[in-house]
């Protein structure tokens, strides 16, 4: 099955696939968007999980204003936490705006061919393009340490894999992580009624703290300028101008990415995480083997105490590691031709890889542009960037092709 070829194929439906078609569509080029708005927030989050960003910061790229999370939800305050139903509708709606027509289902390969590309789906449609976006957030990066890996799955997952909490209702489970995921997939288990039990390499855990929407001036001087990512002046630059990370040092670029907001969990999220929860702090994952019907992980402290917990079931909440390798979705060919350090692409100042016209959105543009791009806030750096060099790169004498509808009228906006 073949169909027409479009101007670029945008593989995921997530912030940032979401937000690069809306930039492209507002150009008049054909785009398709392969993936169902929202589907990893929808089904790889438990229900009752809020959203650690702010509302200012919890947006995706729009090519024109009224389209921000607080235009769309006004009620919504700063230091109001925003649950994850309403944020996963606001996606929706957003594509359904920005993105109309976007194709649900599932990219099996991407090779070579074509004005550039073959793009296939899993139903057997196959689609020429010249450019392909791959914004497959998160999800294929689901990270489980090495010391706990391999085991089966019905012992050890990985946080995202749980969209219904309610199967470990009664038993005892191990939440491997100190960060806000960890704490808030501990809490819910408490609320449902299973037993978890927090295992964390930190000293101890740590909580934002409550944000001050009026700060004084003095406080402002000594706290810096609010942005995206927190509170700071170097916090404001990595989050803003993303596009100076690039100039930085290797080196110092992942080290931005690996501690600028380190583990915490949110300040409304403390008083929930009380005695339900038990919480072992300082502890490094030795090895697990199964022990009758659950398993037994082993771990020491700092001071080489080894200890031995047994449980019925060990999630991860151990966070997303960049891995080119993962995304099977390219072809093996295409892999291997894509210039990558430490797991992750090198990409230019547009997002475009080693192989002109594949470019690289979301986490797996981290190593490149820094931690802002772990983060829906990026999303609008990102469309802007690859959307610009995309036209800028489109032939000459060229009109690109034109999905009806693909710039929202203002009646649209008002929906």
């Amino acid at each position: 099955m073949s169909d027409s070829a479009s101007d670029v194929v945008i593989v995921g439906a997530g912030p940032y696939g979401l937000s690069t078609a809306a930039h492209l569509q507002n150009i008049g080029l054909d785009v398709r968007v392969i993936g169902t708005p929202m589907q990893f927030w929808d089904v790889g989050m438990p229900p009752g999980m809020y959203l650690k960003s702010e509302p200012f910061a919890s947006s995706l790229g729009a090519p024109q204003p009224g389209m921000a999370f607080t235009d769309r939800n006004p009620e919504w305050r700063f230091g109001q936490p925003i649950p994850l139903e309403t944020f996963v509708a606001y996606g929706r709606w957003f594509a359904s705006v920005c993105a109309p027509g976007t194709t649900p289902g599932e990219v099996v390969n991407v090779e070579r061919g074509g004005p550039g590309y073959v793009v296939s789906l899993a139903d057997g449609e196959e689609i020429p393009t010249r450019t392909v976006v791959v914004a497959v957030g998160v999800g294929p990066f689901a990270h489980i340490p090495e010391e706990i890996s391999g085991m089966p799955s019905w012992l050890v997952s990985h946080a995202s894999d749980h969209n219904d909490l309610g199967l470990f209702r009664g038993k005892e489970v191990a939440v491997v992580g100190s960060g806000q995921s960890a704490l808030e997939t501990a809490v819910l288990l408490a609320d449902i009624g299973a037993r978890p039990h927090v295992l964390a390499r930190r000293v101890r855990l740590d909580w934002n703290p409550r944000p001050n929407e009026h700060r004084s001036l003095p406080e402002k001087l000594r706290g810096g300028p609010r942005s995206g990512l927190g509170s700071g002046y170097r916090t404001w630059l990595w989050a803003e101008r993303p596009g100076l990370v690039r100039h930085l040092p290797e080196s110092t670029r992942q080290r931005l990415v690996r501690e600028t907001l380190p583990p915490a969990g949110a300040w409304w999220l403390r008083d929930r995480c009380d005695e339900r929860v038990r919480v072992t702090t300082g502890v490094h994952l030795q090895k697990c083997i199964e022990a009758g019907d659950g398993i037994a992980v082993s771990t020491t402290d700092r001071h080489g105490r080894r200890d031995v917990v047994e449980v019925e079931h060990v999630i991860c909440a151990t966070g997303y590691v960049p891995d080119l390798a993962r995304l099977t979705m390219l072809s093996p060919d295409l892999r291997a031709r894509v210039t990558a350090r430490l797991g992750s692409p090198v990409l230019s100042r547009d997002f475009e890889s080693s192989m002109p016209g594949l470019y690289f959105a979301g986490l797996a543009a981290a190593a490149t542009f820094g931690p802002v791009m772990r983060f829906v806030h990026g999303s609008g750096f990102a469309g802007r960037r690859i959307s610009g060099h995309i036209v800028r790169t489109t032939p000459r004498g060229r009109t690109p092709l034109r999905r009806p509808g693909a710039v929202p009228g203002p009646d649209a906006l008002r929906t």
